[in-house]
């Protein structure tokens, strides 16, 4: 709500902002209501519903929220692919969705949801604008929409091209005309997508009356009528992926759209917050069967931009679409389905990340393969197997980018000679002034090689985790075959997590069997905490375990001078 200083300039710029948001949410809703499959009003719904209450409760001051383009995507296949057309099955998922958004705001995982690779987001983006092109050209052509998505809409389009209304068509493609060209200046006081609705539909009860439009289908008209998700144990798991789906990809939807909404006000959104604000929303709002939402791009871009900086423009957004709604239901029938289809494809085309696939030549292959195979998936298989497989080989990738810059960083292989390591200056063993403390005359030659490296230094710089664990063992086990004692220097280890600890231990244990002789140096000032807690290192005898490179030279001489290990 408003601070106690909030002045009448802050108003201006709220109802401003609050009113203008409203006429872009609008069209969007309504086309959004459409493309989800639970029809326009459930749009508007949720634009009010979603809108108000994230407002109130959500963490971003300024963020308007509603139906988006990801969501009704993902609502489409939740109710054709995982609730059977069922709609009440399908508003049970959205419920358990919400709860998960809320679950992840309690646990405060919101900044974590954020971090999902910009690969995959680009990739699901790209190809929620492609499926909403593909799916809308049927109604473009005056057809009913093609149930069971983008296959679907396919095997659909040579029947609705041959069976072409050409009112409903010239509809459309006037619609996605007045988006493409309406004229700049008018856009501040006229979205394009409002002008196209306004302007077609008009022409469609002036002229062109022969066309599909929504109100073939019922539209209810004042308040929601409350209904009840129908669910049942059976239905648990197979709900549990889509709800999840849902829910991340709501929340990082919102929480992308509050970093924009951020950066145009230079204010600080609170993402826990925004998540229990919106998760608490789309459990609400399936008892009306109302579309989810989120954070509207496109929305929020349009109320910072008129003035809005505080939740009053959010709460009059809201406010202003639930007036409509409670009228709205009869003036809506008139809309065609064709307009609304040509609004959709100008959107669609607009989402689709153009940017990231023209740098393909500048990305690095695995980032560009993981884009690639979430847009892939998500039009062939689902929504929800894309953003999965994407996840886990973004991980991949990120998992061989962090072990080349480990082991870059890290693993520093020092073979010693044993004249000026073994016989440094100040040892007992130095005689003489020569280079490195030792007379050449007074060295036995009988004895062991003074040129010999018979101690190897294993420095472990830096960090260490599971990407780098296999192939430091590798690494290091070549070293501990080259020399009869080697020294791990863990002085300047920043972080070892659980696995590279292991591996450490299992490569210890390995060396030590082959014979070789193993002191551990460092490793109490070192931030190797994994190494200590796990007690990874219990092979290696105490005595063995030194502070500096003096201790680990004592030791040395003990071990190669028949020592015990």
């Amino acid at each position: 709500m408003p601070t106690l200083n909030y002045s009448a300039e802050q108003l201006r710029g709220d109802v401003f902002g609050g009113l203008t948001a409203a006429v872009v949410m609008l069209p969007l809703s309504l086309a959004f209501g459409v493309a989800s499959g639970l029809g326009a009003i459930a749009g508007l719904y949720g634009a009010v519903a979603v809108g108000l209450l994230a407002a109130i409760f959500g963490g971003t001051r300024t963020q308007i929220s509603g139906p988006t383009a990801p969501l009704s995507v993902a609502m489409s296949v939740v109710v054709i692919d995982y609730a059977g057309g069922d709609i009440e099955k399908a508003l049970a998922i959205v419920v358990l969705a919400g709860i998960v958004q809320v679950l992840l705001g309690a646990l405060r995982l919101g900044s974590y949801v954020s971090y999902t690779p910009y690969p995959v987001v680009s990739g699901f983006t790209s190809a929620v604008g492609l499926i909403i092109i593909v799916v809308q050209l049927i109604p473009l052509l005056g057809q009913d929409v093609a149930l069971g998505g983008v296959s679907a809409s396919i095997r659909a389009l040579p029947d609705a091209v041959g069976n072409v209304d050409m009112g409903a068509f010239a509809l459309g493609v006037l619609s996605i005309a007045v988006c493409l060209l309406w004229p700049r200046r008018l856009r501040q006081v006229l979205p394009p997508s409002v002008a196209a609705l306004l302007v077609c539909t008009l022409l469609s009860v002036l002229w062109i009356s022969d066309v599909a439009v929504i109100g073939d289908v019922d539209v209810p008209s004042g308040l929601p009528e409350v209904r009840l998700p129908s669910f049942g144990w059976d239905d648990v798991g197979g709900a549990i992926a889509p709800a999840v789906t849902l829910a991340l990809l709501g929340s990082v939807n919102s929480l992308l759209t509050a970093m924009v909404a951020d950066s145009m006000t230079r204010d600080q959104h609170h993402p826990n917050r925004e998540l229990l604000g919106v998760g608490a929303a789309n459990v609400l709002i399936a008892f009306i069967g109302a579309v989810p939402g989120a954070g509207a791009t496109s929305a929020t871009v349009a109320n910072v931009k008129a003035g809005g900086r505080t939740r009053v423009s959010g709460v009059l957004c809201a406010v202003v679409l639930g007036a409509l709604v409670l009228g709205l239901g009869r003036l809506a029938e008139v809309i065609p389905h064709a307009v609304l289809a040509g609004i959709l494809i100008k959107i669609g085309f607009d989402i689709v990340d153009w940017d990231y696939i023209a740098r393909v030549r500048r990305t690095r292959l695995d980032q560009y393969g993981v884009m690639a195979l979430t847009l892939t998936l998500s039009i062939v298989a689902d929504l929800v197997v894309a953003v999965g497989a994407g996840l886990i080989a973004a991980a991949m990738t990120g998992a061989r980018q962090f072990e080349r810059l480990e082991l870059d960083e890290g693993v520093v292989s020092t073979p010693l000679l044993d004249m000026t390591f073994l016989y440094a200056p100040g040892s007992d063993d130095a005689e003489g002034d020569e280079p490195g403390g030792i007379s050449l005359a007074s060295l036995d030659l009988d004895g062991p090689d003074p040129f010999a490296a018979r101690t190897g230094l294993l420095s472990l710089r830096g960090s260490y985790t599971a990407s780098s664990s296999i192939r430091l063992f590798n690494s290091i086990n070549r070293d501990v075959e080259e020399h009869e004692v080697v020294i791990f220097d863990f002085s300047e280890t920043r972080h070892m997590d659980d696995s590279a600890a292991f591996m450490m231990g299992q490569l210890i244990d390995v060396a030590l069997d082959s014979g070789a002789k193993c002191i551990v140096m460092g490793l109490e000032e070192s931030q190797a905490t994994s190494v200590k807690e796990l007690n990874v290192l219990r092979s290696v005898p105490e005595e063995n375990f030194v502070d500096d490179l003096d201790g680990a030279r004592v030791v040395a001489r003990r071990l190669l001078d028949g020592g015990e290990n």
